[in-house]
């Protein structure tokens, strides 16, 4: 049976999924939430998620996916590989995972469409997207259809973030009373290190940035 009220969150334990989390509690009565460990440097982020989901009151399973690991070489699953600093002219950074997005959001629809759910949470966004093709809107969207045309279903993929900063980000976990979790004890670190992080890798300095400018327009009472 169909629970209208119910939603799964693709969660990685990081800012953007934990913040997606507490938004879909804000949103939909019962919420489930799903990590995946594909061979990422940085998998102690499954265990910071699974804690958050406890504390929350929201049913968590990880689910382990290695072969994404083994499809293409980059830097999250590669301890050998020398991350990108920097966003590469004319190309994408070695950090971007071919796929994962793809195979995340495809897992998860199969994973909700057996409890009956059809709503399914994911934190991409457009606005800080680090150069991955796979957190654009467009390709949410095509992705959405397809889910529908592959199981003959009507999933809806909600994604809180699409079209705001981590400014903006930062803004709503404080809007949703969450932002001392967020800040303390998410990971967003490349380098596995929970908080805030190595300070270093592009993941920390997207995340430190969009922090500092939020907290300098909270001090003057402006609303990004």
């Amino acid at each position: 049976m169909t629970d209208k009220n119910a939603a799964l969150v693709v969660f990685s334990g990081g800012q953007d999924s934990t913040t997606c989390l507490f938004w879909a509690k804000k949103n939909f009565r019962d919420v489930h939430a799903l990590s995946f460990l594909y061979g990422q440097k940085h998998h102690d982020e499954v265990a910071l998620a699974r804690e958050i989901a406890r504390e929350a009151h929201v049913h968590f399973e990880a689910m382990e996916i290695p072969f994404i690991a083994r499809l293409a070489e980059n830097a999250l699953t590669d301890a050998s590989m020398a991350m990108d600093q920097e966003q590469p002219e004319g190309g994408l950074p070695n950090t971007f995972v071919p796929g994962r997005n793809l195979f995340f959001l495809s897992i998860a629809a199969v994973y909700a469409r057996e409890r009956g759910i059809r709503h399914l949470v994911t934190g991409v966004s457009q606005t800080d997207f680090s150069g991955y093709p796979d957190c654009r809107d467009a390709f949410i969207k095509s992705l959405n259809v397809t889910l529908n045309l592959a199981m003959d279903e009507q999933f809806v993929i909600h994604t809180p973030l699409m079209w705001i900063d981590k400014a903006q980000t930062w803004q709503m976990a404080d809007d949703l009373g969450v932002l001392e979790l967020v800040r303390t004890r998410t990971m967003t670190c490349y380098n596995n290190i929970p908080g805030n992080g190595c300070g270093h890798c592009p993941a920390c300095k997207l995340r430190r940035e969009g922090l500092e400018r939020y907290l300098n327009a909270k001090q003057k009472g402006i609303r990004l």
